[in-house]
């Protein structure tokens, strides 16, 4: 009885809207929640005794927790609708090829991770966690990706941004805190179509980096208000330090009207490489409505604690009145704000 009452704390608790991290923290384990919830349940109901009242209240407990994790993982299986469509026309210069990889700051196996480059051959490469000594080992993607940004730093939260298509006024913006830097630019498509994309790496709400989400959430969620207004296609990539499946990524959605090509299609998870039994959606791509999916892949191990993710997109206006973007309340609305003001 104790595993299932910890099973359905753990369920409870982020119901209440506190950034507290050990509240937050709960977000994550959803699968193993689950599992661990319905083996629970499977072996009380078996080898229960006499049933009484407080057995009973103890088994409809659990039965709520199972429907309610898999109300808020149902999304990601297969079982749900996609949310963005498969193309089945692309052009090759409308698409664009997107890789993103959290690097690990201590982690020193860049040549696999210069392989894996060059297997994907992607457009686009975000690292992360990149310090100087990450941008001299993969200094070589200058030859054949010139347009570059760098943002090195040592604390976990630098940034390096490789791309063989066009960069429109790139900028390096801190959104919330002084050292967790964010890139903002343009990108233009071989056809000529220009991209917003934005690149994030939120701080965790994990001591010691934070003992609240605030910061974390108030970062997306400025984004999302942000390109919720923009005229050009979006994308949005990066480790995120959230899972797909928690109640800020859902309000993110919301407020910025950006698809999620994980919906119906999987968990795709990316952290933690080392420990499958520990293991979530932290690194994302999200778009807007004018974008089609031609691949999504979770790529090879190659030392760091994240799998790098590759994405190719496909530019197809037409697909912006077929694919149904979320709304956000007025109630919604008023969360956004003041989480983006509590943090600012």
């Amino acid at each position: 009885m104790g595993i299932g009452l910890l099973m359905t704390i753990a369920t409870v608790l982020p119901l209440f809207r506190k950034d507290s991290w050990w509240i937050r923290i709960f977000d994550f384990p959803r699968t193993q929640i689950i599992t661990i919830t319905a083996v629970t349940l499977v072996a009380y109901w078996l080898f229960r005794g006499n049933s009484g009242g407080a057995e009973i209240v103890f088994l409809v407990a659990l039965a709520l927790c199972l429907l309610y994790q898999g109300y808020m993982m149902f999304p990601y299986t297969l079982l749900a609708r996609q949310q963005v469509q498969q193309s089945r026309t692309p052009a090759k210069e409308s698409s664009l090829r997107l890789l993103t990889a959290n690097v690990l700051m201590s982690n020193r196996d860049a040549a696999r991770l210069r392989q894996i480059f060059r297997e994907a051959d992607p457009d686009i490469i975000l690292t992360v966690e990149t310090d100087q000594w990450w941008q001299e080992q993969i200094k070589e993607l200058e030859h054949t990706y010139p347009f570059v940004v760098h943002q090195p730093q040592d604390n976990t939260y630098g940034m390096l941004l490789y791309s063989k298509l066009e960069l429109i006024n790139p900028e390096i913006k801190f959104l919330i805190e002084d050292d967790v830097p964010s890139i903002h630019t343009l990108v233009r498509l071989p056809s000529g179509q220009e991209v917003e994309l934005y690149c994030l790496h939120p701080r965790p709400p994990v001591p010691p980096e934070d003992e609240e989400s605030t910061a974390r959430d108030a970062e997306l969620l400025i984004v999302g208000k942000e390109v919720k207004q923009k005229k050009l296609p979006v994308i949005v990539m990066g480790d995120l330090n959230d899972v797909a499946w928690s109640r800020t990524n859902y309000l993110f959605q919301k407020i910025s009207g950006l698809l999620d090509p994980r919906i119906g299609r999987g968990f795709y998870n990316t952290f933690h490489a080392k420990y499958f039994f520990m293991r979530f959606p932290l690194d994302h791509f999200f778009h807007s409505d004018q974008f089609r999916l031609i691949d999504f892949r979770r790529l090879s191990h190659f030392g760091s604690d994240h799998f790098p993710v590759f994405i190719t997109l496909s530019y197809e206006p037409s697909a912006a009145s077929q694919q149904e973007e979320l709304q956000a309340t007025a109630s919604e609305q008023k969360i956004a704000d003041e989480k983006i003001e509590k943090a600012t």
